[in-house]
């Protein structure tokens, strides 16, 4: 018999206590799409944005200079996400970051960048 594993009994155990901490294949998928999300550079463009507070789609279409529609479409996917928020007053939407989460993992990712270029 072709046995191509490559571990002792005490590696046997680590791989075990691996695959016993391991989220379950759903979880993985949840968060594998969730990472798809900051796979878009204008969704992280208008990430970065708000990390001064809220802003309405308006002054983020003017500051990234792109349409409203497009930064609409852009926002949609991140609430749908669970990035940012939204608040209406009157006619209009102003948007934040959900949680301090958000800006963790864009400032990681960041960091993670600069230390291999």
């Amino acid at each position: 018999m072709n046995d191509d594993r490559c571990y002792d009994q005490d590696e046997h155990k680590v791989l075990e206590d691996v695959k016993n901490e391991m989220p379950d294949d759903d979880m993985l998928f949840y968060l594998a799409d969730f990472f798809k999300v900051f796979g878009d550079s204008t969704r992280i463009k208008i990430i970065c944005a708000l990390f001064n507070g809220e802003m309405c789609v308006g002054n983020i279409a003017e500051l990234l200079n792109m349409t409203q529609s497009s930064i609409s479409h852009q926002l949609r996917v991140l609430r749908v996400n669970r990035l940012v928020k939204v608040r209406r007053e009157g006619k209009h939407a102003y948007y934040a970051l959900e949680d301090m989460h958000v800006v963790e993992i864009y400032k990681m990712g960041l960091e993670h960048l600069k230390e291999t270029v």
